[in-house]
């Protein structure tokens, strides 16, 4: 029987992170962070970002927190929680006085798919590398954040690319439409055959078949359809699963102070938004986990942080802040159309989300005008224009920092165009858009420019 203090299932960014925030606030507990993948703790953005654009696998690994127990290439397959035990995948038990579930989530699949990439993992990125060589044609089934990486880093590598996905354009989940299809046009213009609308029938390691009939040859396949919560482990236990394991603020799983989950897989209550959310960027994996991490070791402070998402494509690149849904109403301010610009992302007129689009350093004020939320977004008249024309919206402008210089004419200096939603498309619930779930219904334009 293996004995520790703290127990860390899953040895990904969120548990590196854990041990960290356990170690500041506990110097002397014993903590040991066991892991399915048989490699030390990485940077997984790197997989889809900085390794395709040069970076040496070196800049991959993470120093892990002093005087940690990290086990590689085991799996926890089940607990017994009132005995404050664990058993991994080689029959070895572990007794702990707190749990931390960092199981993270696994890649949606195409059933009888055999042969394709299924991106997620430093094992994935090896694989497709050895075959993505000058002139290799891959095939990218997915048009969302990974599929969008993953096609940039393979053109850049001098391979031929092909992307399709049954959304009408690139990125759709998370960007207005005409953004959406301005990138897909982008993508076609760095030399990627886009094939939007495009259902996959069957696939296999080197073919994609569509419903409408396409049959689409390849050196390889990969896939990036979004991610599933691992909860598998947290089910057996009896702990409360909602689209992840539901936890309070402090990252504790409901009717317990000794089981914590934090991360990807972690469901938790999002106070500058408030609605409980599961969300699987960098950022939340890394203050998440450390926060959580803390508390287990009598920090006791709430999780308030509002993550942020980035991402680079070819010569665009964005960061994000909030409910970032195409499904929401959204105010477009662009000083280049479709170039530089912020998107904020409107429900009953306040802002809940904002997208920086080649607009750097103004995170904290994004952040700040989705926390504020005190005042209802509103386009403002342009002086001299009267009530007919309008600048950009007030939500996205003023005393947050997201303020945009006028022009000297009547016009605005930024393009601005507001987007609402159909009466009868969903309205955006407590969980973020993800690249498989079903197409939506187009939206309503007007002008407000």
């Amino acid at each position: 029987m293996h004995t520790t203090k703290y127990l860390v299932v899953g040895a990904g960014m969120t548990g590196d992170m854990a041990a960290k925030g356990i170690r500041e606030h506990d110097s002397d507990g014993s903590i040991t962070v066991v892991g399915a993948d048989p490699n030390p703790t990485y940077k997984r953005p790197l997989l889809t970002k900085g390794l395709w654009q040069g970076a040496a696998e070196e800049k991959l690994w993470r120093e892990p927190a002093e005087g940690v127990e990290l086990v590689t290439g085991r799996r926890i397959v089940s607990l017994e929680l009132a005995a404050h035990t664990a058993t991994d995948d080689t029959g070895e038990q572990y007794s702990w006085e707190k749990l931390l579930l960092a199981t993270g989530a696994r890649p949606r699949e195409i059933p009888g798919a055999d042969g394709v990439v299924w991106f997620r993992d430093l094992a994935d990125y090896r694989r497709l590398r050895e075959v993505a060589g000058e002139g290799t044609h891959i095939a990218v089934i997915g048009g969302g954040f990974i599929g969008s990486e993953l096609a940039a880093g393979l053109v850049g590598n001098g391979c031929r690319v092909t992307m399709l996905f049954p959304e009408p354009g690139i990125g759709h989940r998370l960007f207005p439409a005409d953004l959406s299809a301005s990138v897909t046009d982008y993508y076609r213009e760095k030399g990627i055959e886009v094939l939007a609308g495009e259902m996959v029938s069957s696939a296999s390691g080197d073919r994609v078949r569509t419903q409408s009939g396409l049959d689409i040859e390849a050196d390889a396949v990969v896939a990036g359809l979004g991610v599933v919560a691992d909860t598998e482990l947290a089910e057996a236990a009896g702990l409360e699963v909602n689209d992840g394991i539901v936890v309070d603020e402090y990252g504790r799983v409901s009717g317990r102070d000794d089981v914590f989950a934090a991360g990807d897989v972690a469901r938790f209550p999002v106070a500058a938004l408030g609605v409980a959310l599961r969300i699987e960027h960098e950022d939340h994996a890394n203050s998440h986990g450390h926060a959580v991490g803390a508390n287990m070791a009598g920090a006791h402070q709430p999780y308030d942080h509002l993550p942020f998402f980035y991402s680079d494509l070819f010569d665009l690149g964005y960061e994000a802040v909030g409910l970032v849904d195409s499904r929401l109403e959204a105010v477009e301010d662009w000083q280049e159309p479709f170039r530089k610009g912020v998107v904020t992302y409107v429900e009953d007129g306040r802002p809940r989300g904002v997208l920086l689009w080649n607009v750097w350093d103004k995170l904290d004020a994004a952040r700040d005008l989705i926390v504020r939320r005190g005042r209802p977004c509103r386009l403002a008249p342009w002086p001299g224009r009267g009530s007919r024309g309008a600048g950009p919206s007030s939500c996205a402008s003023g005393s947050s920092g997201l303020s945009r210089t006028r022009s000297s004419s009547s016009s605005p200096a930024f393009a601005c165009r507001r987007r609402s939603s159909s009466s009868q498309r969903e309205r955006p619930g407590s969980r973020l858009p993800s690249s498989s779930d079903a197409a939506l219904s187009s939206r309503r334009r007007s002008s407000c420019s």
